[in-house]
């Protein structure tokens, strides 16, 4: 259990961080890209496009979470345990 809240758990609060994140970033994300191509389009889009947002915004946001998690995490740890 140790290893937990030691520099040894960096992998498993990088994870943890990601998916806490990825599901609110991937909602906005979503929603931010279906407004812009209304109002681009004027028109109300369809569900198969609506979809096909969802999975580009869950790759974003899939990218997006790990990479910040993963500077965060190594930030965070090498200030409790003044690592270089």
């Amino acid at each position: 259990m140790a290893f937990l809240f030691g520099p040894e758990g960096r992998w498993f609060w990088t994870a943890v961080l990601a998916v806490a994140l990825f599901f609110p970033v991937r909602q906005l994300i979503w929603v931010v890209s279906v407004r812009r191509q209304e109002r681009k389009q004027r028109r109300q889009m369809d569900d198969a496009e609506r979809v096909a947002l969802k999975r580009r915004a869950g790759f974003t946001a899939t990218l997006l979470c790990f990479i910040f998690s993963l500077f965060y995490v190594q930030a965070m740890i090498s200030k409790l345990y003044l690592l270089p």
